[in-house]
């Protein structure tokens, strides 16, 4: 085999969106927009919860650091896809590439274990309120985020060890706008079912067991709301989970498609589309639906502004 064939590449291509050239400058204002929304709306639940000191309670401790974590996702893969749009330059380096989906890896799975401890501070607030503080201090707070991006980050060094070493071929055309697994798996020039399964098997656990703790922390939320006694209460409840319910169902249901779903079942731009969903589009979602259309944090970005705007003036 010749050396540029080997697992030395110094370059690999991304092969992006198919048949999108003559729009490649729409398409390039469209992600650039996306990406700046997505960076401010996370960056002003960062700020705003940490600088009013109402918001210092464990559920905005926990949508702080996801909304962190998301500035992190989303800049993963958009700049590097914006250059791609604006230059057509697709060349990544062999270690760029690997750095790109240890870090996407590494985010994504620690976004899994974060929405699970949302589910537990959730389950806590509703089914024992009056011992909720006591609880959920802010000592356990630190440790289950901790947790959650060792957790994740872990999970994720495993999948590079076993991918890394692997000799790749050449021309090493990537059929995705970022260095993912699946794509990456594909140039191998050995079989690389033995790494299919320890990969499957290290992304499916973090998901499932993930997503188990979250079915069960909601049926017992489930069970507590259903023997409140008023209306009101069963409201209020329930408003509390229904943002964190929506971004679960649409992180989860578009991660287990592309990841936990039978190799061949979808075509390469069916996983490409979804990607875009929690790569791209769930990091610009999450401040809305957890944070800025909350009453509270209105409130604080209003009186944040106003102080700014007299301090200026």
């Amino acid at each position: 085999m010749n050396k540029k064939n080997q697992s030395w590449l110094e370059d690999f291509q991304l092969q992006g969106f198919a048949n999108t050239e003559n729009y490649s400058i729409e398409l390039f204002f469209i992600f650039l927009f996306t990406y700046l929304l997505t960076l401010l709306g996370n960056m002003v639940i960062v700020l705003v919860v940490r600088l009013h000191v109402n918001l210092h309670t464990p559920m905005y401790y926990f949508i702080t650091n996801l909304s962190f974590l998301e500035i992190w996702y989303i800049s993963c893969t958009v700049p590097k896809l914006l250059v791609m749009l604006l230059t057509n330059d697709k060349r990544v380096s062999f270690h760029w590439c690997f750095a790109q989906m240890y870090m996407f890896n590494g985010l994504g799975m620690t976004e899994c274990a974060l929405l699970a401890v949302m589910a537990f501070d959730r389950y806590l607030a509703i089914c024992y309120p009056l011992r909720y503080r006591s609880l959920m201090n802010d000592r356990l707070c630190r440790h289950l985020v901790l947790i959650s991006w060792t957790y994740g980050f872990m999970a994720a060094t495993i999948t590079l060890s076993f991918t890394i070493t692997l000799p790749f071929c050449g021309p090493g055309y990537i059929d995705h706008y970022f260095c993912d697994l699946g794509p990456l798996l594909l140039l191998a020039c050995i079989n690389t079912s033995l790494n299919n399964i320890i990969n499957s098997c290290v992304i499916g656990f973090v998901t499932v067991l993930n997503f188990i703790i979250i079915i069960i922390m909601y049926i017992n939320i489930i069970h507590a709301i259903i023997r409140m006694k008023t209306n009101t209460g069963k409201i209020r409840a329930f408003s509390t989970c229904s943002s964190h319910i929506t971004v679960v169902m649409l992180f989860y249901s578009t991660a287990f498609t592309v990841y936990c779903s039978p190799k061949g079942l979808h075509s390469v731009k069916y996983d490409k589309m979804l990607s875009l969903v929690y790569a791209i589009f769930t990091p610009l979602l999450n401040p809305i639906i957890y944070s800025l259309r909350n009453k509270e944090v209105k409130i604080a970005v209003r009186r944040i502004f106003t102080l700014t705007y007299k301090k200026v003036k």
